[in-house]
């Protein structure tokens, strides 16, 4: 089993996320939305599963920076902007193999590592 954690170094449920599978002894790759943006293409799979309003962060500053606080986009529009500007995204984004989270979910990390 190997999981891959999008999200920030300064992001707590990221952090959290990390410590969780470290314990566990589980190979993470980490990649720091910060440095470097989730793929259109990889930001669909969690859109796909759980919806464009589970990913956007509508309290983040980010996103209220952006005046996106009164936009009304298509879902294509909306994955291009998440891919573009990762501070409005909910983190940490989690996947291993075809399990995704969103945000600290600690009952579905449970649920991988047991089975």
């Amino acid at each position: 089993m190997k999981v891959q954690i999008f999200g920030t170094r300064s992001c707590q449920d990221t952090r959290k996320a990390e410590r969780f599978f470290k314990e566990r002894r589980v190979p993470i790759h980490f990649v720091d939305l910060k440095r470097k943006a989730a793929s259109r293409g990889e930001l669909r799979r969690f859109v796909q599963k759980f919806g464009t309003d589970a990913l956007i962060d509508r309290d983040s500053r980010r996103f209220l920076n952006l005046g996106l606080h009164a936009a009304h986009h298509s879902e294509d529009r909306w994955l291009e902007i998440m891919s573009e500007e990762p501070g409005i995204l909910v983190t940490p984004l989690v996947r291993s193999a075809n399990g995704l989270s969103v945000g600290h979910d600690e009952d579905a990390w449970k649920g991988w590592v047991d089975g």
